[in-house]
């Protein structure tokens, strides 16, 4: 009964973690949006840089949700 248990408490945290991983990285990822189009609105000539600044910024935002995913998968399967 106790194992049973255990593994219906892993699958709770395992949903968790990917609840609020996702939420995480959509969150980065649309602070950092709004960021750049203000910077880019502000001024147009730097649109290059900031959107190199950007895809580097998004990435780490969504590695937080790959994070959380493999959290949830190794809660899971154990």
């Amino acid at each position: 009964m106790a194992i049973e248990q255990a593994l219906d408490l892993a699958k709770l945290g395992a949903g968790i973690a990917i609840g609020f991983g996702a939420i995480g990285g959509g969150l980065g990822l649309g602070i950092a949006t709004k960021g750049v189009l203000d910077a880019i609105s502000r001024q147009p000539e730097m649109k290059d840089e900031a959107f190199k600044d950007f895809i580097i910024g998004a990435g780490l935002a969504e590695a937080t949700a790959i994070y959380a995913l493999f959290i949830a998968i190794t809660l899971v399967l154990k």
